[in-house]
């Protein structure tokens, strides 16, 4: 029966089809090509002229023959009139009485339209909701509910955020053991909302709640909710609550809230929109009337500013989590969880992989992890090294290295003068964050070459001091352009960009120029959209002109502080270019043994081992450094700048702090 009702609109169709079929059939077929046709006025003239043998009426149109025994037809007028004239010329007239029509096919002229209009709705309504047989099933709620088979993922398996995690042990706690708490009259969260960048781990935090409480756990996602029906997300919620109520204590989990818990009055379509009616009914549902003990809604996003603030309030979600970006020692646990199911070398050090990825989250990890796994299968290992795992962070950074990508030798010389320009300055400026790689070597799909700086530590903070020095860094590629070839190229276009963003920021967001302490410029709200577009000018013309001098003097003093840097330093730049350009990649230490800063590796080696063996502390090494932020606002991510395409340059995906 439920496949019957499946196909119903494929059949009525068919059936449709057939009776069309049968029905063209059983029309009375129009005389064939040796009837004559012949027009009304003939047939007048004809038949009072006697030519007319004898004829027959059907319904408009005589067929007869004539008295030579020729055949013919004609469209009549007036049967009545046309059959006593006939008569009284003695032409044999027969009147055709209309064929009747069968019962089945009247029934089915009249009730099979109707069916098919049924069939067609029922089949596409199916369609439409996937499956099942389920009619009406599109105002059910689409959570799936997990009772024995709960995710297998716990809070061990989590890292790098152990703050969140005590929270959601709170929980999770509760709905063990209610009495512990009840008895001290303390009342369990009703919501709590994970709140964090893309890829923190906010929805493996979730599924371990899951996987640690042992009561029916509901998921879905606010995507879930909308639909193209008027009503549809309300009934869905209604639907989501009542199967909760069914197995309380529960925990419930939406994904992604904001698809359904923007901001009220910020649509097109005013109080009436459908995403509004669905909060709406989220919301009485939370903290209604009714109250509810036993049900705790986790709820997950990365954009909590465009919540609506009913949704954020105590009594509904009570509690917010910050999942942020994990810090050194997080990131090395998380790498340690990644790692449980694979075979590392010994030389593998996993504190020293979470130092050179700073602004790393869970899932840039992860994928760190599975690139270096994918890159020593390809190579026939059985072991995942060291190289491999700086190979991924590399990838990761600035994409796939490009080796087939030819480069003219001017050009690559180019390339390495440029990248020898940030290295050097960020070598002689005090304070800058110390270079731990250089590569000309071609990366992803528009970097030609990068300069990778990481810091020694975990910094929140920028100061005016380190911002100026991140813009001369960035400008060290055009200045070198400029000294050595006498002529500039557009690989510094992103360099500049980067640059006149920082001094920007200097000037209008962090009171840091002549201007003063002020903020100029604030972020414009788009009521309709509902969304930042862009920054709204609470300043006058002069102020705007003073600004973009500010910007240009602070870029053009960098420039000059960093053009005489490299001119009094030019035989330590074509040492280090020259260098690049055979070696194409050299790491930190490579470059310090070139100016002569540290010792080859080997002598270190040798003094170290004399050191130990005469009972003498061996000489600290220095410890690996930690990348920086690309904005130089909040360094959390590493500097890279690359050379870029002629024309156009994009920055790495992990170097913006994202």
């Amino acid at each position: 029966m439920q496949r019957l009702m499946k196909n119903l609109g494929v059949y009525l169709i068919l059936v449709v089809l057939v009776v069309s079929v049968v029905n063209m059939f059983l029309t009375p077929q129009t005389a064939g090509p040796e009837v004559a046709e012949v027009p009304y006025s003939q047939f007048k003239t004809d038949l009072a002229a006697g030519r007319i043998k004898n004829f027959t009426i059907n319904e408009m149109k005589a067929q007869g023959r004539y008295a030579d025994g020729k055949t013919f037809v004609s469209n009549i007028v007036g049967v009545k009139d046309v059959a006593e004239e006939a008569a009284a010329r003695g032409v044999e007239v027969r009147i055709a009485e209309p064929p009747e029509t069968p019962w089945w096919m009247t029934l089915a002229s009249s009730v099979f339209p109707t069916l098919l209009l049924i069939g067609v709705w029922i089949f596409f309504l199916h369609n439409m909701q996937g499956g099942g047989g389920k009619v009406m099933s599109f105002a059910k709620s689409k959570a799936k509910m997990f009772l024995d088979n709960r995710p297998k993922v716990t809070f061990n398996d989590v890292a790098g955020c152990d703050e969140a995690k005590e929270e959601l042990k709170e929980v999770v706690e509760f709905l063990k053991s209610p009495d512990r708490f009840t008895k001290l009259g303390a009342k369990v969260p009703k919501g709590v909302l994970l709140l964090g960048s893309p890829g923190t781990g906010k929805t493996l935090l979730a599924r371990a709640c899951a996987g640690e409480a042992d009561v029916p756990f509901f998921s879905t996602s606010g995507s879930d909710f909308v639909e193209m029906f008027v009503g549809v997300g309300a009934s869905r919620v209604r639907d989501l609550f009542d199967q909760a109520r069914k197995y309380q204590p529960c925990l419930v989990f939406i994904d992604e809230i904001d698809a359904v818990g923007r901001q009220r009055g910020t649509g097109l379509g005013g109080g009436h929109d459908e995403r509004e009616q669905t909060l709406n009914q989220l919301l009485v549902e939370m903290d209604g009337f009714d109250e509810k003990t036993g049900i705790i809604l986790i709820a997950a996003t990365n954009r909590a500013d465009v919540l609506d603030p009913a949704l954020l309030r105590p009594g509904r979600f009570d509690r917010h989590v910050v999942v942020d970006t994990p810090d050194v020692k997080g990131r090395e646990a998380i790498l340690k969880v990644h790692a449980k199911d694979k075979k590392f070398a010994p030389d593998v050090d996993f504190e020293v992989l979470a130092k050179r990825t700073p602004g790393f989250v869970g899932a840039d990890l992860a994928n760190v992890i599975n690139e270096a796994a994918l890159l020593a299968a390809r190579g026939g290992k059985t072991e995942i090294g060291m190289a491999e795992l700086e190979e991924g962070i590399d990838r990761s950074i600035a994409g796939p290295e490009r080796k087939s990508r030819l480069i003219g030798p001017r050009e690559k010389k180019i390339i390495a003068y440029h990248e020898t320009g940030h290295a050097m300055v960020a070598k002689l400026i005090p304070g800058c964050d110390p270079v731990h790689k250089i590569s000309i070597i071609p990366r992803g799909s528009a970097a030609l070459g990068y300069t990778l700086q990481l810091p020694a530590e975990d910094r929140f903070l920028a100061s005016k001091n380190e911002l100026t020095n991140n813009i001369c860094v960035l400008l060290g590629g055009r200045v070198t352009e400029e000294l050595v070839f006498g002529d500039i190229t557009t690989g510094a276009s992103n360099d500049l960009e980067r640059a006149t963003q920082v001094a920007r920021s200097m000037v209008t967001q962090y009171g840091m120029s002549s201007l003063g302490p002020v903020v100029l410029g604030r972020q414009r709200h788009e009521v309709f959209l509902g969304r930042d577009l862009g920054e709204d000018r609470n300043y006058s013309d002069q102020i705007a002109f003073a600004i973009d001098e500010e910007v240009r003097k602070i870029v053009e003093e960098c420039y000059v502080r960093v053009k005489k840097l490299l001119s009094d330093n030019r035989d330590k730049v074509d040492l280090v270019a020259e260098t690049l350009l055979e070696r194409e990649v050299m790491d930190g230490h490579d470059l310090a043994v070139l100016l002569g800063e540290e010792e080859p590796v080997s002598e270190k080696s040798e003094e170290k081992a004399a050191s130990e063996s005469a009972g003498a502390p061996a000489p600290e090494e220095p410890a690996p450094a930690e990348e920086k932020a690309a904005d130089g606002f909040i360094p959390r991510a590493p500097v890279v700048s690359n050379e870029m395409a002629p024309m156009e340059r994009k920055e790495p995906p992990s170097a913006k702090g994202e």
